[in-house]
């Protein structure tokens, strides 16, 4: 009763509200979201989360504090560059609470690096690993086509760049141009400009471009970010279309300068590396042309020179076919006398052969010849005779021979002969079961039959040790 007074005491003398957790917990909130409700705050990047809900969570801390951080996936979109552990940043938004876990945080909506110092060192140290992996080397550069048919032009479609662009060309050369629009700042347009390198480079046939410009016109340091972007500078370094990178002006010098196949200091001097000037090609055309003509003319008139000088110093005609002349008469005179020779000694052969081929000389071969003939013909008969009849021996003893080894000679003694339905011997009764069809071969005629299951063949075991007798284990079948 004691304590109960003394509380009662208590509680009666204190004017504060009661307050519940949740309550108090709701305006701890609210009194620091206006007192707080937008800072700016200088930090390192401790640990850095971004959730599978695209939301950030970091650590923003100093030497002597460290303050919990989140920024809303909508805002993460429109970052400049990418968060990471030991990056110094600048963050701007509001203070608030989080009573579930009883701690202040800060809530996020911009944030960018502590200045160009900075990006740089980000910069570099994305520079250096890229070139470790070898995406600059100079041996990865692609020339560019003399006179490309198709120019592909990666850009914004709106702007003063595209315009440069499309004007430089039409008075350099005009060329067909297939421009893929993009945006050329903010979070999402580095993936944009990745996207249409490769989406150029995915295309076949006569739309394919011969060469791609990627362009921007100048900026900030922030402004040129997204050309800096890893994804950026691989779709560059893996294109298979030459690539001349013009972002930025003169002095301003982005990752993707490095990675394309040429660099330009503007979109114009782009343009003019992509075509020559249409004029200039023209006139080197006609001069060219009017050289050729011109040292055909006189490579024409130094050979007619020539040939005449020859033609001078050439000996008449008739001087030519003189001792030709003399040549074709004295082979006519030795021509002439070798065809009298030569037919007399034709003649005198042709009359010692004449002198053998008188008829009485022809008749006395011929009777000669049909004495001999008639002498081998009267020797022939007999000796034809003696062949046959000697054959006709040999012949009768092998159909003896064969008629004594035929199985017909078997078959009449009594044997018969067993075969499957598919004609194939049947050697032994073990080679059979019950109710197999087999065929039956006698000496005269053949007969079917099944082997019938009650006088099956006897197990192997169960044989006998003597030898049975001949015919005896096929008529067991039956």
């Amino acid at each position: 009763m004691k304590l109960m007074s003394e509380a009662a005491a208590a509680t009666a003398q204190s004017n504060l509200p009661e307050l519940t957790v949740s309550e108090l917990a709701q305006a701890v909130k609210r009194t620091m979201e206006t007192n707080f409700d937008r800072v700016r705050v200088r930090g390192e990047l401790g640990r850095v989360l971004i959730a599978k809900s695209g939301h950030l969570y970091v650590d923003l801390k100093d030497a002597d504090a460290t303050i919990s951080t989140v920024m809303w996936k909508s805002n993460v979109q429109m970052l400049a560059f990418k968060p990471e552990e030991g990056l110094e940043v600048v963050a701007e938004g509001r203070l608030s609470t989080y009573p579930g876990r009883s701690q202040y945080q800060l809530i996020a909506e911009r944030m960018s690096p502590a200045g160009v110092g900075a990006l740089l060192a980000q910069l570099e140290k994305l520079k250096q690993k890229l070139q470790a992996e070898g995406l600059f080397a100079r041996e990865r550069k692609k020339p560019i086509p003399y006179l490309p048919r198709t120019i592909g032009v990666v850009t914004s479609p709106t702007g003063a760049v595209i315009r440069d662009i499309l004007h430089r060309l039409r008075e350099r050369f005009p060329r067909r141009v297939i421009v893929w629009p993009v945006l050329v700042q903010g979070p999402e347009a580095a993936g944009q400009v990745a996207r249409a390198i490769k989406g150029f480079n995915a295309i076949q046939g006569g739309d394919r471009p011969d060469v791609l410009i990627v362009a921007r016109g100048g900026g900030s340091i922030e402004d040129l970010w997204a050309f800096n972007e890893e994804i950026v500078v691989r779709a560059a370094a893996e294109s298979a279309i030459p690539l001349i990178s013009a972002v930025g002006h003169e002095t301003d010098t982005t990752l993707i300068d490095y990675a394309s196949d040429h660099r330009a200091p503007t979109p114009t001097a782009a343009a003019e590396k992509a075509v020559p000037v249409r004029a200039e090609l023209i006139e080197r055309v006609t001069s060219a042309e009017g050289r050729l003509k011109n040292g055909l003319v006189r490579g024409l008139e130094r050979r007619r020179t020539e040939l005449r000088a020859a033609a001078a110093r050439l000996p008449r005609l008739e001087v030519l076919f003189q001792i030709p002349q003399q040549r074709y008469d004295r082979a006519a005179e030795r021509l002439t006398a070798a065809l009298v020779a030569n037919t007399r000694a034709a003649q005198s052969k042709f009359d010692r052969v004449a002198a053998r081929l008188r008829p009485e000389a022809l008749a006395q071969d011929i009777s000669r010849r049909r004495d001999l003939l008639a002498r081998t013909a009267a020797r022939l008969a007999p000796a034809m005779k003696r062949t046959l009849e000697a054959h006709k021996k040999h012949l009768d003893g092998a159909t003896r021979m064969l008629e004594s080894l035929s199985h017909k000679s078997v078959l009449a003694r009594g044997f018969v002969m067993v075969h499957r339905e598919d004609g194939s011997l049947v050697r032994a009764a073990k080679e059979l079961s019950p109710g197999d069809a087999i065929e039956l071969s006698f000496a005269d005629d053949k007969q079917r039959a099944v082997v019938d299951p009650a006088r099956a063949p006897p197990a192997e075991s169960a044989k006998p040790k003597t030898k049975p007798k001949p015919g005896g284990a096929q008529g067991d079948l039956f």
